[in-house]
């Protein structure tokens, strides 16, 4: 599947040092690492891990529940920051750098695996980034510019580094008819990519179906790849922080969050119909391309989602892109020179300038704000606060009550809050505790049936913004936006 290193050199400098720039930028980001989205449930999941490795319980609430947050990226993560003593915040920097260079590796790696010409990984990774749409997107597991930027230290980022890596061993390994002992380790990291993040563990899997069956294997192959399946499958079933398998009964919730993945979906992702057009001549030459096959999978899959009401299928949409941005970047790499390759420079450039230009706003994250030219600066969209400033009153393992956006951020400081910010298919009372969350900060509930919530979560800490929400709370300190955090002055025994 190798093409001829066609690329003249000074094409494959000019990709080579497009791709750094970006590497730079996402290394400033790290940085700074702007708080937007899951940060807040990744740094409590490490908070947890770090005070009690065996039995952390649930990483938002105080309950004693499994969660499929703790993954092995996250315990690893969770003994970094129990050796060393760093903050969660530096230990959520460190995995960011492993999870940008696992990427970036792998990206390189799998390249290698489809074409040999100098300038592909550079060229795959600029339009992985930036072949996207006008729509700014974010979302994890997601590669665009703005969504990397925002979720670089999460595990998703960690499982699709992973995820490159297993395509471009599974690759070698197919085409070798490698020995039995590959493949219980092939095995072990497709589970691995599952654990840490279910939504890439799709990615993976898809990705490797398609690896293997572009491979052709022949029949000594196939009882090895059973083998590591299986070895796989075992580890998927004795990981012990939260049971796998029972994922597949996750509720109407999951899919209600992910509706919107299903929205504006040619604003978000119609620069990608560029590598779609560069799949076509891959399929006449192969009706098994791998990339060919992947983007079919995957297109499968988020059509089956939208059509059956399952919108959490939504979450495949990798499996669509990025097959078609790979394509599109060896198309332009190993055409041969001409006017058809000087063609499909000029579009490709055209387009992942017209990306480019779309996430300038990323930019905010590592500069002022002022110091941007005012149509950057439009694109900018301001992080989150957060909620250090509770810290030196609020303690570990203190319950806060609060609603639903602070109940993002506050457990990653060490507390608690009454009701999850995010839904939890492990928490047995989650509609109970969301429920008693509304009834306390409703203006027209009794005084006792507040001071009732109160004592049966053990509420130590009220934020909320104004006047306080009830009596018997001590007003302690002022936050940002107008919030106030507010003592409980007489704590209650759950």
């Amino acid at each position: 599947m190798s093409t001829i290193r066609a690329t003249p050199p000074r094409a494959a400098v000019v990709a080579g040092a497009a791709g750094a720039l970006v590497l730079v930028l996402l290394l400033l980001v790290i940085l700074r690492l702007p708080w937007a989205g899951d940060l807040g449930m990744h740094a409590a999941t490490v908070e947890r891990l770090r005070h009690s490795l065996a039995d952390p319980g649930n990483p938002l609430v105080d309950a004693d529940t499994p969660s499929p947050y703790y993954s092995p990226w996250m315990l690893v993560l969770g003994c970094v920051a129990r050796l060393t003593g760093f903050s969660v915040f530096v230990v959520l920097r460190i995995g960011a750098l492993v999870g940008l260079a696992l990427l970036v590796t792998g990206v390189w790696r799998y390249v290698r695996t489809l074409s040999a010409d100098r300038a592909a990984p550079a060229l795959a990774l600029l339009c992985l980034v930036f072949l996207w749409g006008t729509s700014l997107f974010a979302w994890s597991g997601f590669l665009g510019l703005n969504s990397l930027a925002l979720t670089v230290s999460y595990p998703s980022v960690f499982a699709l580094g992973l995820a490159f890596h297993l395509w471009a061993w599974l690759a070698r390994a197919v085409r070798a008819g490698a020995g039995w002992g590959v493949w219980p380790g092939l095995g072990v990291l497709w589970a691995v990519i599952l654990l840490c993040h279910q939504f890439s563990g799709v990615v993976a899997s898809l990705g490797a179906l398609a690896t293997v069956a572009a491979g052709r294997p022949g029949r000594a192959v196939w009882p090895r790849l059973a083998g590591g399946l299986a070895v796989g499958t075992v580890v998927l079933w004795a990981w012990p922080y939260y049971d796998f398998f029972a994922l597949f009964g996750a509720g109407a919730d999951l899919e209600s969050v992910h509706r919107g993945l299903y929205e504006d979906l040619l604003g978000r992702y119609w620069l990608v119909l560029l590598g779609v057009v560069a799949l076509v001549p891959r399929w006449r030459r192969d009706r098994l391309d791998p990339l060919v096959l992947f983007f079919a999978l995957g297109a499968l899959v988020v059509a089956a989602g939208w059509l059956s009401g399952h919108y959490s299928w939504g979450r495949a949409l990798p499996a669509t892109l990025i097959p078609a941005q790979l394509a599109a970047a060896l198309a332009v790499a190993g055409a041969r020179p001409g006017r058809p390759r000087t063609a499909g420079t000029v579009l490709l450039t055209g387009a992942l300038l017209t990306g480019a230009w779309t996430q300038t706003g990323t930019l905010g994250y590592v500069v002022p704000r002022t110091a941007l030219p005012d149509p950057v600066a439009d694109r900018y969209r301001e992080p989150w606060t957060g909620y250090h400033w509770l810290t030196p009153w609020v303690r570990y393992g203190d319950v806060v009550m609060a609603r639903t956006l602070p109940a993002r951020q506050i457990p990653a400081y060490g507390p608690y809050t009454v009701a999850p910010g995010y839904p939890d298919f492990f928490l047995p009372d989650e509609d109970r505790r969301a429920a008693a969350v509304r009834t306390y900060f409703a203006p027209g509930t009794p005084p006792q049936v507040r001071q009732a919530i109160v004592r049966a979560y053990g509420v130590r800490w009220v934020v909320d913004r104004g006047t306080p929400a009830a009596e018997g709370l001590r007003r302690v300190a002022d936050g940002p936006d107008g919030q106030v955090l507010y003592e409980v002055t007489a704590p209650p025994a759950r």
